[in-house]
């Protein structure tokens, strides 16, 4: 997670490390159990959003921003954030974070990744009250915080196995998969009836429209 900078170290600096995260995911890609796409990234964009995070190629989240414009799992459904393009934010922007040497104290919390629905997983930097370092998921369902307690790192792993599966077996329909891979990255999906209402369900009789994403992450 973000510290305070007291140092700030040269986007070269943070990129040339022993043992950068990024063979790890790789490996973890290999053997992926769910659909994952590795979305390209500009590298000049890939290591401005590193020297804007201040962390370093050796953590996973280092490793996305300066390696893949992002990873798009299940058809578009969870959507991780690194350097950007496609219809993604990058995670600096998606943080509103600028020039680190103006930066006085780290953000309450990083968001990390969104999915098709407005839901959006974060670091906890303090700020959500949970756990400092934890990942926490703000469900559209609930219209609240709660941690799931693991770090970064483990939470991407996780993403690329079957857990997603079970983490949304109550969010999903018959026909989720074919919705959410014909709109692009840039846009979610909202519900009518709304999640958070007991008029939701079944999800399959509800009316669901491509909307801009920015729209979905009104809601919080």
């Amino acid at each position: 997670m973000l510290g305070r900078v007291t140092h700030v170290r040269t986007a070269d600096e943070l990129a040339d490390v022993d043992d950068p995260a990024w063979a790890v995911l790789q490996e973890a890609l290999a053997e992926a159990a769910r659909p994952a796409t590795v979305l390209p990234v500009d590298p000049a964009a890939g290591r401005d959003v590193l020297f804007r995070l201040q962390v370093t190629a050796r953590s996973m989240l280092g490793a996305l921003a300066v390696n893949c414009g992002g990873l798009v799992i299940d058809d578009g459904w969870l959507r991780i954030l690194g350097g950007g393009g496609s219809g993604l934010p990058d995670l600096a922007t998606a943080n509103n974070l600028d020039d680190p040497e103006q930066v006085a104290v780290p953000p309450p919390y990083l968001t990390v990744a969104y999915d098709v629905l407005g839901g959006r997983f974060a670091v906890d930097g303090g700020g959500l009250g949970i756990q400092p370092g934890q990942v926490c998921y703000w469900a559209p369902d609930t219209l609240d915080w709660d941690g799931l307690g693991v770090g970064h790192t483990d939470f991407v792993l996780w993403s690329l196995t079957e857990g997603p599966t079970q983490f949304y077996a109550g969010l999903r329909w018959p026909t989720w998969a074919e919705e959410t891979r014909a709109i692009p990255l840039s846009q979610g999906i909202a519900i009518y009836p709304p999640l958070f209402s007991a008029e939701s369900h079944p999800l399959e009789d509800t009316s669901r429209r491509p909307v801009p994403f920015e729209e979905l992450l009104s809601l919080e």
